[in-house]
């Protein structure tokens, strides 16, 4: 009962200093529905859905749990809200693992005015705030990474090569065949695990195929200004310097959605609502989604999400 009662205190401190360091900064806490008629494109993550059936819609309509608050948030920002922030509960099917589970806390801010290494420096400050570990800070520029712990260039290694390199580190290679594919495969399983061992380290400028809501770097339209944050291993937050063109936009869901088809899933309604959000127009800004449950687990010192959730999925 007291290791229950710790954890459950350890959560609801993390949750106080996340909002005073907010409400210092003058950035307002909001709420946005967790049920939506449209979700989100990305291949690699897929919604939970439900159903509702009652007046208005007595035939039934589908509804998708939020994976993210994103798209709501980003029609605030259009609507004039300025720089917001929420601790939302997001869902996502598929995934459960020692740092996973379908349901889990996710924090997501935005900042007009920032860019994405603007943005960088202010969740360093969130991170060790919460931490209260005053850790020193690395940046890394996404191809350099490669560079440095594989000897080669992401962006221009042929795919043969590719392989030949995994099969050599006895990865498994079956399915795989894009580009990003092989290069999520060295990411997750040789380079993630040597990331953040002694410091906050930031990844910066992605593949612009591997980043569908960030707008093109300047320097090398090849790259986004997309970044993620490690320590110890574990991939904390994903942020980008977020796009703006409506258009631009909507070319990229379809192409997204002409993926899932491809790959046999299925096609995900498109979110009308943001899009117009987007046409009315979408303030520069930079904005970041931080996983709570995996910031509570490097507090406590566990290795698996299971330890800080109430209840996980197996006891739900």
């Amino acid at each position: 009962m007291t290791a229950v009662k710790d954890k459950l205190r350890t959560r609801a401190d993390l949750l106080r200093r996340v909002r005073s360091f907010f409400d210092g900064r003058g950035v307002l806490e909001v709420i946005t529905p967790v049920l939506s008629r449209a979700a989100g494109t990305d291949p690699a993550i897929e919604p939970l859905k439900t159903r509702y059936t009652g007046p208005g819609h007595p035939q039934g309509l589908e509804l998708y749990l939020q994976t993210s608050p994103e798209f709501p948030m980003k029609r605030l920002l259009a609507a004039g809200s300025g720089p917001v922030y929420q601790i939302a509960q997001v869902f996502r099917d598929g995934e459960y693992g020692p740092r996973h589970n379908p349901e889990f806390s996710l924090l997501e801010w935005y900042r007009p005015g920032f860019d994405h290494h603007a943005l960088m420096g202010e969740v360093a400050e969130l991170v060790i705030e919460v931490l209260q570990m005053d850790l020193p800070i690395e940046k890394i520029a996404y191809v350099d990474l490669f560079r440095e712990h594989l000897g080669w260039h992401p962006l221009e290694a042929e795919l043969s090569m590719l392989e030949a390199r995994a099969r050599e580190l006895d990865l498994l290679v079956e399915g795989i065949t894009t580009r990003d594919q092989w290069l999520d495969l060295f990411m997750s399983l040789v380079i993630e695990p040597q990331l953040g061992n002694e410091c906050l380290t930031f990844i910066y400028d992605y593949p612009a195929s591997q980043a569908s809501l960030a707008r093109i770097s300047p320097d090398d339209s090849a790259l986004a200004s997309r970044f993620e944050l490690y320590y110890r291993g574990v991939e904390l937050a994903n942020g980008f310097h977020e796009l703006t063109d409506a258009r631009e936009q909507r070319r990229r869901f379809e192409q997204e959605n002409l993926q899932r088809q491809h790959q046999g899933q299925r096609p995900m309604p498109v979110d009308e609502y943001f899009l117009a959000a987007l046409e009315a127009g979408l303030p520069d800004c930079a904005g970041v989604a931080l996983g709570l449950d995996r910031l509570l687990m490097l507090k406590l010192n566990v290795s698996c999400l299971d330890d800080v959730l109430s209840f996980s999925l197996k006891n739900a």
